[in-house]
Protein backbone atom coordinates (compact mmCIF):
# COMPACT_ATOMS: atom_id res chain seq x y z
CA UNK A 1 0.00 0.00 0.00
CA UNK A 2 0.87 3.79 -0.67
CA UNK A 3 3.37 4.90 2.06
CA UNK A 4 1.04 8.19 2.81
CA UNK A 5 -2.06 6.23 2.95
CA UNK A 6 -0.17 3.80 5.56
CA UNK A 7 0.54 7.33 7.60
CA UNK A 8 -3.04 8.00 7.29
CA UNK A 9 -4.16 5.05 8.94
CA UNK A 10 -1.53 5.89 11.52
CA UNK A 11 -2.63 9.05 12.50
CA UNK A 12 -6.36 8.31 12.62
CA UNK A 13 -5.70 5.08 14.78
CA UNK A 14 -3.91 7.80 17.01
CA UNK A 15 -6.37 11.13 16.98
CA UNK A 16 -9.67 8.86 16.17
CA UNK A 17 -8.96 5.82 18.10
CA UNK A 18 -7.06 7.21 21.34
CA UNK A 19 -4.16 4.41 20.22
CA UNK A 20 -0.19 5.35 21.22
CA UNK A 21 2.27 5.66 17.96
CA UNK A 22 4.32 3.61 19.39
CA UNK A 23 1.38 0.86 18.69
CA UNK A 24 -0.27 1.83 15.92
CA UNK A 25 2.97 2.55 13.76
CA UNK A 26 4.94 -0.83 14.12
CA UNK A 27 1.27 -2.26 12.71
CA UNK A 28 1.61 -0.40 9.59
CA UNK A 29 5.16 -0.45 8.95
CA UNK A 30 5.32 -4.56 9.02
CA UNK A 31 3.62 -3.72 5.58
CA UNK A 32 6.78 -2.07 4.54
CA UNK A 33 10.09 -3.98 3.74
CA UNK A 34 12.59 -1.40 3.00
CA UNK A 35 13.93 -0.27 5.71
CA UNK A 36 13.81 3.57 4.09
CA UNK A 37 10.33 3.80 3.53
CA UNK A 38 9.65 2.59 7.13
CA UNK A 39 11.81 5.30 8.21
CA UNK A 40 9.59 7.40 6.00
CA UNK A 41 6.86 6.18 7.58
CA UNK A 42 7.75 6.97 11.06
CA UNK A 43 9.18 10.40 9.64
CA UNK A 44 5.80 11.07 8.11
CA UNK A 45 3.78 10.24 11.24
CA UNK A 46 5.89 11.91 14.38
CA UNK A 47 6.28 14.98 12.12
CA UNK A 48 2.66 15.06 11.92
CA UNK A 49 2.09 15.01 15.65
CA UNK A 50 4.45 17.44 16.53
CA UNK A 51 3.02 20.26 14.44
CA UNK A 52 -0.67 19.03 14.33
CA UNK A 53 -2.79 22.24 15.38
CA UNK A 54 -0.41 24.25 12.67
CA UNK A 55 -1.03 21.94 10.08
CA UNK A 56 -4.98 21.04 11.13
CA UNK A 57 -5.65 24.78 10.86
CA UNK A 58 -3.63 25.11 7.47
CA UNK A 59 -5.49 22.47 5.92
CA UNK A 60 -9.21 23.21 7.81
CA UNK A 61 -8.94 26.87 6.38
CA UNK A 62 -8.81 24.86 2.95
CA UNK A 63 -12.03 23.10 3.57
CA UNK A 64 -15.54 24.22 2.79
CA UNK A 65 -16.96 21.88 4.76
CA UNK A 66 -15.20 18.96 7.55
CA UNK A 67 -14.92 15.71 6.71
CA UNK A 68 -17.09 13.63 9.11
CA UNK A 69 -17.04 10.25 10.31
CA UNK A 70 -15.36 7.34 7.95
CA UNK A 71 -14.01 9.89 6.24
CA UNK A 72 -11.41 11.62 8.57
CA UNK A 73 -8.96 9.31 7.82
CA UNK A 74 -8.87 11.49 4.73
CA UNK A 75 -8.30 14.40 6.78
CA UNK A 76 -5.70 12.77 8.09
CA UNK A 77 -4.28 12.01 4.82
CA UNK A 78 -4.65 15.62 4.01
CA UNK A 79 -2.67 16.48 7.38
CA UNK A 80 0.40 13.94 6.07
CA UNK A 81 0.33 15.83 2.64
CA UNK A 82 0.65 19.34 3.90
CA UNK A 83 3.17 17.87 6.40
CA UNK A 84 5.13 17.29 3.24
CA UNK A 85 4.77 20.17 2.11
CA UNK A 86 6.04 22.12 5.05
CA UNK A 87 8.10 20.68 6.62
CA UNK A 88 10.06 18.02 4.13
CA UNK A 89 12.13 17.76 1.09
CA UNK A 90 10.00 15.87 -1.01
CA UNK A 91 9.30 17.61 -3.93
CA UNK A 92 5.93 18.96 -4.02
CA UNK A 93 4.40 17.25 -7.79
CA UNK A 94 5.51 14.47 -5.90
CA UNK A 95 3.86 14.87 -2.61
CA UNK A 96 0.78 15.68 -4.06
CA UNK A 97 0.18 13.28 -6.73
CA UNK A 98 1.28 10.27 -4.00
CA UNK A 99 -1.20 11.74 -1.58
CA UNK A 100 -3.95 11.68 -3.79
CA UNK A 101 -3.03 8.15 -4.99
CA UNK A 102 -2.78 7.07 -1.48
CA UNK A 103 -6.89 8.47 -1.31
CA UNK A 104 -7.17 6.10 -4.07
CA UNK A 105 -6.37 3.26 -2.28
CA UNK A 106 -7.90 4.32 0.77
CA UNK A 107 -11.48 3.61 -1.18
CA UNK A 108 -12.24 7.33 -1.31
CA UNK A 109 -12.16 7.54 -5.25
CA UNK A 110 -14.75 10.17 -5.08
CA UNK A 111 -12.18 12.23 -2.61
CA UNK A 112 -9.64 12.46 -4.92
CA UNK A 113 -10.13 15.69 -6.89
CA UNK A 114 -10.62 17.16 -3.51
CA UNK A 115 -7.28 15.83 -1.98
CA UNK A 116 -5.37 16.73 -5.17
CA UNK A 117 -7.11 20.53 -4.99
CA UNK A 118 -6.73 21.50 -1.47
CA UNK A 119 -2.87 20.15 -1.88
CA UNK A 120 -2.47 22.53 -4.66
CA UNK A 121 -3.95 25.23 -3.11
CA UNK A 122 -1.73 25.28 0.17
CA UNK A 123 1.14 24.83 -2.20
CA UNK A 124 0.34 27.79 -4.44
CA UNK A 125 -0.68 30.06 -1.46
CA UNK A 126 2.43 29.27 0.34
CA UNK A 127 0.65 30.74 3.22
CA UNK A 128 3.54 30.76 6.23
CA UNK A 129 2.18 27.88 9.09
CA UNK A 130 -0.49 30.23 11.52
CA UNK A 131 0.68 31.10 15.21
CA UNK A 132 -2.18 33.04 15.88
CA UNK A 133 -2.88 32.01 19.27
CA UNK A 134 -0.63 30.08 21.99
CA UNK A 135 -1.61 26.48 20.90
CA UNK A 136 -0.57 27.40 17.36
CA UNK A 137 2.37 28.97 18.02
CA UNK A 138 3.46 26.18 20.75
CA UNK A 139 1.95 23.19 19.08
CA UNK A 140 0.83 22.23 22.27
CA UNK A 141 -2.44 21.77 24.08
CA UNK A 142 -3.32 25.55 25.94
CA UNK A 143 -4.15 23.28 29.31
CA UNK A 144 -0.42 21.59 28.60
CA UNK A 145 0.70 25.25 28.22
CA UNK A 146 -0.94 26.98 31.31
CA UNK A 147 0.30 24.09 33.88
CA UNK A 148 4.13 24.48 32.34
CA UNK A 149 3.68 28.74 33.09
CA UNK A 150 2.34 27.64 36.38
CA UNK A 151 5.42 25.57 37.01
CA UNK A 152 8.22 26.62 35.37
CA UNK A 153 7.32 30.64 34.68
CA UNK A 154 11.31 31.64 33.64
CA UNK A 155 11.44 28.61 31.20
CA UNK A 156 8.36 26.79 30.21
CA UNK A 157 9.42 28.07 26.39
CA UNK A 158 12.63 26.39 26.61
CA UNK A 159 10.54 23.52 27.77
CA UNK A 160 8.06 23.25 25.14
CA UNK A 161 11.12 24.12 22.57
CA UNK A 162 13.23 20.89 23.63
CA UNK A 163 10.27 18.74 23.85
CA UNK A 164 9.82 19.50 19.80
CA UNK A 165 13.59 18.61 19.37
CA UNK A 166 14.52 15.25 18.02
CA UNK A 167 15.48 13.11 20.73
CA UNK A 168 19.20 11.85 21.17
CA UNK A 169 20.30 8.12 21.50
CA UNK A 170 21.59 7.10 24.55
CA UNK A 171 22.92 3.46 25.58
CA UNK A 172 23.59 1.96 28.53
CA UNK A 173 26.83 0.22 28.73
CA UNK A 174 26.69 -3.34 30.53
CA UNK A 175 29.12 -2.98 33.05
CA UNK A 176 29.24 -6.89 33.76
CA UNK A 177 30.97 -6.93 30.13
CA UNK A 178 33.14 -4.35 29.78
CA UNK A 179 34.04 -0.88 30.90
CA UNK A 180 32.28 2.23 29.48
CA UNK A 181 35.62 3.49 28.41
CA UNK A 182 36.54 -0.30 26.74
CA UNK A 183 32.67 -0.06 24.76
CA UNK A 184 33.42 3.89 23.53
CA UNK A 185 36.85 2.47 22.11
CA UNK A 186 35.06 -0.10 20.78
CA UNK A 187 32.07 2.31 19.26
CA UNK A 188 35.23 4.55 17.67
CA UNK A 189 36.75 1.27 16.29
CA UNK A 190 34.12 1.21 14.37
CA UNK A 191 33.72 4.50 13.39
CA UNK A 192 31.08 5.68 15.56
CA UNK A 193 31.01 8.95 17.43
CA UNK A 194 29.90 8.71 21.21
CA UNK A 195 30.63 10.36 24.57
CA UNK A 196 29.92 9.75 28.45
CA UNK A 197 26.72 10.89 30.48
CA UNK A 198 26.88 11.75 34.03
CA UNK A 199 25.28 8.57 34.94
CA UNK A 200 28.12 5.70 35.21
CA UNK A 201 27.01 3.31 32.20
CA UNK A 202 25.89 6.02 30.11
CA UNK A 203 26.75 6.43 26.52
CA UNK A 204 25.37 9.71 24.27
CA UNK A 205 25.83 9.19 20.76
CA UNK A 206 26.60 11.62 18.25
CA UNK A 207 23.85 10.54 15.61
CA UNK A 208 21.23 7.77 16.28
CA UNK A 209 21.78 4.55 14.12
CA UNK A 210 20.62 1.03 13.62
CA UNK A 211 21.31 -0.96 17.04
CA UNK A 212 22.33 -4.12 14.94
CA UNK A 213 25.46 -2.21 14.21
CA UNK A 214 26.50 -1.87 17.34
CA UNK A 215 28.85 -3.70 18.46
CA UNK A 216 27.99 -6.79 20.24
CA UNK A 217 24.41 -5.40 20.09
CA UNK A 218 22.71 -8.91 20.27
CA UNK A 219 25.59 -10.34 22.97
CA UNK A 220 24.52 -8.40 25.48
CA UNK A 221 27.34 -5.78 25.51
CA UNK A 222 24.73 -2.61 25.51
CA UNK A 223 21.44 -1.29 25.69
CA UNK A 224 19.36 1.42 24.60
CA UNK A 225 17.93 3.88 27.29
CA UNK A 226 17.61 7.71 27.75
CA UNK A 227 20.49 8.63 29.65
CA UNK A 228 17.56 10.34 32.60
CA UNK A 229 15.63 7.00 32.63
CA UNK A 230 19.25 5.32 34.04
CA UNK A 231 19.75 7.14 36.85
CA UNK A 232 16.65 4.96 37.80
CA UNK A 233 19.54 1.65 38.91
CA UNK A 234 22.35 4.02 40.28
CA UNK A 235 20.03 6.07 43.06
CA UNK A 236 18.25 2.73 44.54
CA UNK A 237 21.75 1.64 45.09
CA UNK A 238 21.04 -2.29 44.98
CA UNK A 239 23.13 -4.22 47.29
CA UNK A 240 24.03 -7.99 47.37
CA UNK A 241 21.48 -10.28 48.98
CA UNK A 242 18.61 -8.30 48.92
CA UNK A 243 15.02 -8.49 48.04
CA UNK A 244 14.02 -5.85 45.25
CA UNK A 245 10.60 -4.77 44.18
CA UNK A 246 10.44 -3.41 40.50
CA UNK A 247 6.91 -1.86 40.21
CA UNK A 248 5.60 -1.54 37.00
CA UNK A 249 8.53 -2.59 35.72
CA UNK A 250 7.55 -3.10 31.84
CA UNK A 251 9.69 -2.58 29.53
CA UNK A 252 12.44 -3.94 31.54
CA UNK A 253 14.94 -1.58 31.27
CA UNK A 254 15.49 -0.43 34.67
CA UNK A 255 14.73 -4.39 35.70
CA UNK A 256 18.17 -5.06 33.71
CA UNK A 257 20.21 -2.31 34.62
CA UNK A 258 19.55 -2.98 38.46
CA UNK A 259 20.61 -6.69 37.40
CA UNK A 260 24.02 -5.55 35.47
CA UNK A 261 25.00 -3.21 38.82
CA UNK A 262 23.95 -6.22 41.19
CA UNK A 263 22.99 -9.52 40.02
CA UNK A 264 23.28 -11.46 43.37
CA UNK A 265 20.21 -10.33 44.54
CA UNK A 266 16.19 -11.34 44.53
CA UNK A 267 14.53 -9.04 42.01
CA UNK A 268 10.63 -9.44 41.88
CA UNK A 269 9.64 -7.54 38.43
CA UNK A 270 5.70 -6.97 38.42
CA UNK A 271 3.81 -4.99 35.67
CA UNK A 272 -0.08 -5.17 35.42
CA UNK A 273 0.38 -5.53 31.61
CA UNK A 274 0.92 -9.01 30.46
CA UNK A 275 2.22 -8.14 27.09
CA UNK A 276 4.45 -5.31 28.44
CA UNK A 277 5.57 -8.03 30.38
CA UNK A 278 7.08 -10.21 27.41
CA UNK A 279 9.29 -7.37 26.52
CA UNK A 280 10.74 -7.82 30.01
CA UNK A 281 11.21 -11.37 29.49
CA UNK A 282 13.38 -10.34 25.96
CA UNK A 283 15.13 -7.95 27.60
CA UNK A 284 16.60 -10.01 30.01
CA UNK A 285 17.06 -12.87 27.69
CA UNK A 286 19.12 -10.93 25.72
CA UNK A 287 21.65 -9.70 28.17
CA UNK A 288 21.45 -13.07 30.13
CA UNK A 289 20.11 -11.89 33.49
CA UNK A 290 17.43 -13.50 35.66
CA UNK A 291 14.12 -12.18 37.52
CA UNK A 292 11.00 -13.27 38.71
CA UNK A 293 7.88 -11.46 36.82
CA UNK A 294 4.42 -11.38 37.99
CA UNK A 295 1.41 -10.24 35.92
CA UNK A 296 0.07 -8.33 38.86
CA UNK A 297 -0.87 -4.72 40.35
CA UNK A 298 1.69 -2.54 42.12
CA UNK A 299 -1.43 -0.77 44.01
CA UNK A 300 -2.49 -4.39 45.29
CA UNK A 301 0.67 -6.54 46.28
CA UNK A 302 -1.02 -8.36 48.79
CA UNK A 303 -2.55 -10.18 45.81
CA UNK A 304 0.04 -11.67 44.16
CA UNK A 305 3.03 -11.92 46.90
CA UNK A 306 2.88 -13.31 50.10
CA UNK A 307 7.07 -12.92 50.69
CA UNK A 308 8.99 -10.99 52.82
CA UNK A 309 9.16 -7.36 53.05
CA UNK A 310 11.11 -5.56 50.73
CA UNK A 311 14.96 -4.29 51.03
CA UNK A 312 14.51 -1.72 48.50
CA UNK A 313 11.36 -0.66 45.83
CA UNK A 314 11.77 1.17 42.40
CA UNK A 315 8.44 2.45 41.86
CA UNK A 316 8.26 3.85 38.63
CA UNK A 317 4.91 4.87 38.65
CA UNK A 318 2.38 5.60 35.85
CA UNK A 319 2.39 9.35 34.87
CA UNK A 320 1.64 11.74 32.10
CA UNK A 321 4.91 11.18 30.51
CA UNK A 322 5.22 15.09 29.86
CA UNK A 323 9.02 14.93 30.16
CA UNK A 324 9.33 12.42 27.36
CA UNK A 325 7.19 14.58 24.40
CA UNK A 326 10.16 14.59 21.92
CA UNK A 327 10.03 10.59 21.79
CA UNK A 328 6.69 10.29 21.53
CA UNK A 329 4.23 14.05 20.39
CA UNK A 330 1.27 11.98 20.15
CA UNK A 331 1.34 12.11 24.09
CA UNK A 332 0.19 16.19 23.64
CA UNK A 333 -2.82 14.94 21.78
CA UNK A 334 -3.74 11.56 23.79
CA UNK A 335 -3.76 12.77 27.65
CA UNK A 336 -6.02 15.47 28.72
CA UNK A 337 -5.88 18.02 31.51
CA UNK A 338 -8.23 15.71 33.87
CA UNK A 339 -5.87 12.87 33.77
CA UNK A 340 -3.37 14.80 35.77
CA UNK A 341 -5.48 14.52 38.92
CA UNK A 342 -6.24 10.96 38.16
CA UNK A 343 -3.21 9.95 37.35
CA UNK A 344 -2.08 11.69 40.80
CA UNK A 345 -4.60 9.73 43.01
CA UNK A 346 -2.97 6.87 41.35
CA UNK A 347 0.29 7.14 42.24
CA UNK A 348 -0.69 8.33 45.64
CA UNK A 349 -2.58 5.08 46.06
CA UNK A 350 0.97 3.09 44.77
CA UNK A 351 3.38 4.98 46.90
CA UNK A 352 1.67 4.29 50.12
CA UNK A 353 0.69 0.77 49.39
CA UNK A 354 4.48 0.28 48.36
CA UNK A 355 5.62 1.81 51.74
CA UNK A 356 3.97 -0.48 53.62
CA UNK A 357 5.68 -3.51 51.74
CA UNK A 358 9.30 -1.95 52.65
CA UNK A 359 11.31 -3.12 55.25
CA UNK A 360 11.98 -0.73 58.36
CA UNK A 361 15.55 1.03 56.96
CA UNK A 362 14.37 0.06 53.55
CA UNK A 363 14.56 2.36 50.59
CA UNK A 364 11.99 3.51 47.84
CA UNK A 365 12.95 5.66 45.16
CA UNK A 366 10.01 7.24 43.51
CA UNK A 367 10.32 8.08 39.88
CA UNK A 368 8.18 9.14 36.89
CA UNK A 369 8.72 10.73 33.27
CA UNK A 370 6.79 13.56 33.92
CA UNK A 371 7.46 17.34 34.23
CA UNK A 372 5.04 18.44 36.13
CA UNK A 373 4.65 18.94 40.05
CA UNK A 374 1.46 17.59 40.50
CA UNK A 375 2.97 14.37 39.70
CA UNK A 376 6.58 14.99 41.24
CA UNK A 377 7.30 17.01 44.21
CA UNK A 378 3.97 17.93 45.28
CA UNK A 379 3.06 14.21 45.50
CA UNK A 380 6.45 13.23 47.59
CA UNK A 381 5.74 16.82 50.01
CA UNK A 382 2.38 15.45 50.45
CA UNK A 383 3.05 11.43 51.01
CA UNK A 384 5.48 12.75 53.53
CA UNK A 385 3.14 15.13 55.46
CA UNK A 386 1.30 11.66 55.92
CA UNK A 387 3.50 9.59 56.76
CA UNK A 388 5.37 9.49 59.92
CA UNK A 389 8.12 6.96 59.24
CA UNK A 390 9.14 8.29 56.02
CA UNK A 391 11.91 10.77 55.26
CA UNK A 392 13.49 12.01 52.14
CA UNK A 393 17.15 11.18 51.30
CA UNK A 394 17.94 14.28 49.44
CA UNK A 395 20.38 13.31 46.16
CA UNK A 396 23.41 15.27 45.46
CA UNK A 397 22.61 15.43 41.51
CA UNK A 398 20.17 18.05 42.71
CA UNK A 399 21.02 21.78 42.03
CA UNK A 400 18.81 22.98 44.71
CA UNK A 401 19.47 20.83 47.51
CA UNK A 402 16.27 22.46 49.53
CA UNK A 403 13.97 20.82 46.69
CA UNK A 404 11.53 18.24 47.08
CA UNK A 405 13.48 15.29 44.88
CA UNK A 406 15.16 15.75 41.80
CA UNK A 407 13.69 17.50 38.42
CA UNK A 408 14.95 16.88 35.28
CA UNK A 409 13.68 19.06 32.23
CA UNK A 410 13.87 18.03 28.67
CA UNK A 411 17.11 18.60 26.91
CA UNK A 412 18.50 19.20 30.39
CA UNK A 413 22.31 17.67 29.57
CA UNK A 414 20.85 15.77 26.34
CA UNK A 415 18.23 13.92 28.67
CA UNK A 416 14.75 13.16 28.87
CA UNK A 417 12.52 14.91 31.54
CA UNK A 418 12.53 13.09 34.36
CA UNK A 419 12.02 13.03 38.45
CA UNK A 420 13.48 11.09 41.58
CA UNK A 421 12.65 11.42 44.97
CA UNK A 422 14.48 8.56 47.50
CA UNK A 423 12.79 7.85 50.13
CA UNK A 424 14.20 6.06 53.93
CA UNK A 425 11.85 4.27 56.21
CA UNK A 426 12.80 4.90 60.01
Amino acid sequence: MNLRALAAKVIFQVLEKGLSLSVALPDQQRHLDNGKDKALLAELCYGVMRVLPQLDKQVSDCMSKPLKGKQRIVHQLLLVGCYQLYCTRIPSHAAISETAEACRQLKFEGLVKVVNAILRNIQRQQKPLSSANETLQYNTPAWLIKRLQSAYPDKWQEIIEQSHQRPPMWLRNNQKIQSRDDYLTRLHDHDITASTGSSDDAILLESPIDVMKLPDFSAGSVSVQDGAAQWAASLLTPKEGELILDACAAPGGKTCHILEIESNIKLIAVDNDAKRLERVQQNLDRLSLEATLIHGDAANIDAWWQGDKFDRILLDAPCSATGVIRRHPDIKWLRKNSDIEELARLQSTMIDHCWHWLKPGGTLLYATCSILPQENSEQIRAFLARTPDARLDTLIQQKNQESIGWQITPGQENMDGFYYARLIKD
